[in-house]
């Protein structure tokens, strides 16, 4: 590591609905706290970028000096905000003729099977246009593509401003040739993001593929300009791998293959498509550099400190990510897996292997499970869209501290709506109303003076106590029952409780774990003030609360490694055939993200690739995920893995199976990470407090349960 790069800062944010949350990695190793509101208009443009400058002590309208940074790792809700809101980028669905209605239809499902008012959730393309092609389930090909026709269809939809395009055809995971040439016109056309399903989702079933890219065409240029204004800010640049010659290497191949032989390679995932960016190599204290790397650097000429800043994003799967390699579809839940990544490694660090997270942020509460392994789901519904990508398994209920309160002359309600960040609760100074922050406040677990003083015109007053106990009171007189305006905000708090030890039961009782064997890791901005209440309401009776506890999620994106997955289709029976396929097809895979991670800096020898098997029964739906075999660094062999076993039997025993019969094979995920970061052990003494029955410990990374700070009382 040069003198110059140890001279820089490392910057981990999480930008939630509410709170964007700074940790800051100085140079001399010690980490620094920041929180700032994530809208406040009057004040700054982009909370992340502004949280940087406070850090650095920035005058206002001083440029941010690159020398001075050497990463930024963040986590974003703006793919969350634009899905939940719609507002993503008019988009158009490309597909075969006589298929236009099957995303629209899915899998009719009907989840409240009893209500008689059935609202179906909008579809996210604006347009769809029907190509007559046709791939038959063999390869066979029974109509050629109309390039003429869509070439018409195509350049209508462009001179009507759509810029987005979803293509989705039958059978295109295993035969992509159509979609490759339809996908090619479209990129000659100018549009720029083209999403085609081979490469978005190469997996079997039409729905789940095109629902699939048709979320990564509605949300990837969102996910572009939210970048491209981080970049600028920083004085970044980044150019999509879709431009040039790496695009046209990504794209290539293709074409008909027998039923039963290895797929092709799905291509490494296509980059943001914006052509004005540049790549960025950069170099960083204590993290492996991204882009060409240092080589590259030293042999062109080119000034390393210019190159020094790495922007890098956490994706929903729990892994980092260059910039330029950030999808749409892999940004739904960017920010609570940071969470997830935080709550599992402080975890493990205070000696606890099993965990519950507690992520009780502004807007929502997220919570989660960890006994030894993150836990991931591959199909998933957010927002009424549904997705097959790898995300966090993550529930999510509508009880934050900005979460609304009502009361309609009968009960008490707490959400789901939300005040955010602007107005934001009563006692924020924005005439926002009452929620659930302004109730602890009321009750006194909330005191304004230890609160960050960053509200009002200058952002430098408290919290407002005094219009909230004014709007409590005149709440109580209008509850009429004799409570006291404490006792009404009490209320509330109780019905919030409820509500997510709820979602923890769903997490944890209904999947049949003994959530009172397990630890609550509580964290989020509003966490600490609820948690010893809802480990009461499930009978647990340990908390673990970070130093960093309300900047959890933030403090997840330094502890987390760089990450990249593929995943092809197999369909085959399980025998001697499907095992050379899962290895010689689960190497491939592994090369493929072996690459993807190396380009992004890190040392090949370093990374580690893991291949999975997605087997079912025959005649069934629902796929097993088994691990299927580990590729150590550098330890390959030139003819690959040779039909590797798979948990519960030795190769010779699966072989014995015959062909239909037992277990098929259906997908190969493959992932590739990096080593795990190791950044620098807080410094400071915490403090804990507990409830009867309750330990409360507050852990500092790396040591010991036993000598944290203990608080503990009895019944």
């Amino acid at each position: 590591m040069t003198a110059a790069e140890q001279q820089r800062w490392e910057f981990w944010i999480d930008r939630g609905g509410t709170f964007t949350d700074v940790i800051g990695l100085r140079p001399d190793g010690t980490l620094v706290a920041h929180k700032l509101l994530s809208d406040n208009p009057e004040a700054y443009s982009d909370a992340a970028v502004q949280g940087i400058r406070d850090l650095l002590g920035l005058a206002e309208g001083e440029p941010i000096p690159q020398n001075r940074i050497g990463a930024v790792k963040m986590g974003t809700t703006v793919a969350t905000n634009a899905l939940l809101e719609r507002k993503g980028e008019r988009t158009l669905l490309v597909t075969t003729r006589g298929f236009r209605d099957a995303l629209k239809i899915g899998y009719q499902a009907r989840p409240k099977i009893f209500a008689r008012n059935i609202v179906k959730p909008d579809v996210l393309y604006e347009r769809v246009v029907e190509i007559d092609e046709r791939v038959r389930a063999d390869g066979t090909v029974e109509r050629e593509p109309d390039l003429a026709e869509a070439r018409a269809a195509l350049e209508r939809a462009n001179a009507d401003g759509i810029a987005a395009i979803a293509i989705v055809f039958m059978h295109a995971y295993r035969y992509p040739a159509h979609e490759q040439r339809v996908a090619a016109l479209a990129r000659e056309l100018g549009f720029p993001q083209v999403s085609a399903s081979h490469e978005i989702s190469p997996l079997i079933k039409l729905v789940g593929r095109g629902d699939t890219s048709v979320v990564d065409a509605y949300l990837s240029p969102i996910i572009a300009r939210y970048v491209a204004q981080v970049a600028a800010e920083l004085g970044l640049s980044v150019t999509s791998p879709l431009e040039g010659e790496v695009g046209a290497k990504r794209r290539e191949g293709g074409g008909n293959f027998a039923r039963g032989t290895p797929l092709p390679i799905p291509p490494p995932r296509p980059s943001r498509m914006f052509p004005t960016w540049a790549n960025h190599p950069l170099p960083n204290s204590g993290t492996p550099e991204f882009g060409r790397g240092r080589e590259h650097a030293s042999a062109s000429g080119e000034d390393a400190p210019h190159e020094s800043v790495r922007l890098i994003f956490m994706m929903s799967s729990g892994g980092l990510t260059a910039a330029d390699l950030f999808q749409g579809k892999d940004a739904i839940l960017s920010g609570p897996a940071g969470g997830v990544v935080g709550m599992a490694e402080t975890g493990r660090a205070a000696g606890f292997e099993r965990l519950i997270g507690f992520d009780m942020g502004g807007t929502s509460t997220d919570v989660s499970h960890f006994d030894g392994e993150y836990e991931r789901a591959f199909e998933t519904e957010v927002a009424g869209v549904r997705m097959r990508a790898p995300m966090m398994l993550i529930h999510t209920v509508a009880a934050g501290g900005g979460s609304i309160l009502h009361f309609d002359g009968a009960r008490f309600r707490v959400g789901p709506d939300s005040a955010g960040a602007n107005p934001g609760p009563k006692c924020y100074r924005r005439g926002g109303p009452l929620a659930l922050t302004d109730a602890n406040v009321m009750a006194g677990k909330l005191i304004p003076e230890f609160f960050p003083k960053i509200f009002g015109p200058r952002q430098d007053q408290p919290l407002d106590a005094a219009a909230v106990r004014a709007a409590f009171i005149e709440l109580a007189r209008e509850v009429g029952d004799g409570r006291t305006p404490e006792q009404v905000a009490d209320g509330f708090i109780q019905i919030a409780v409820e509500n997510m030890a709820n979602a923890i039961k769903k997490i944890s009782v209904q999947r049949g774990y003994d959530v009172t064997r397990y630890a609550l890791n509580c964290f989020g901005g509003a966490g600490g003030q609820h948690a010893c209440l809802v480990a009461d309401a499930l009978g647990m009776t340990k908390i673990l609360i970070h130093p960093f506890s309300s900047l959890l999620s933030a403090y997840g994106m330094g502890l987390a490694q760089i990450r990249a997955t593929r995943e092809q289709a197999i369909e085959a029976p399980f025998a001697n055939e499907a095992l050379d396929q899962i290895g010689s097809v689960g190497r491939r895979l592994g090369e493929a993200v072996r690459a993807e991670v190396a380009g992004q800096g890190v040392p090949a020898d370093d990374v580690q690739v893991h291949v999975r098997a997605h087997i079912r029964y025959s005649g069934t739906d629902t796929a097993l995920v088994v691990p299927a075999f580990d590729i150590p660094p550098r330890a390959v062999p030139e003819d690959g893995p040779q039909a590797p076993p798979l948990p519960g039997g030795e190769r010779s025993d699966a072989a014995k199976r015959r062909p239909g019969e037992g277990v098929t094979a259906v997908a190969n995920p493959t992932e590739a990470l990096s080593p795990s970061p190791h950044p620098s052990p807080l410094r400071g003494e915490g403090v804990a407090c507990g409830s009867p029955g309750v330990d409360v410990w507050s852990s500092h990374r790396g040591r010991s349960p036993a000598s944290v700070t203990r608080c503990m009382t009895r019944r």
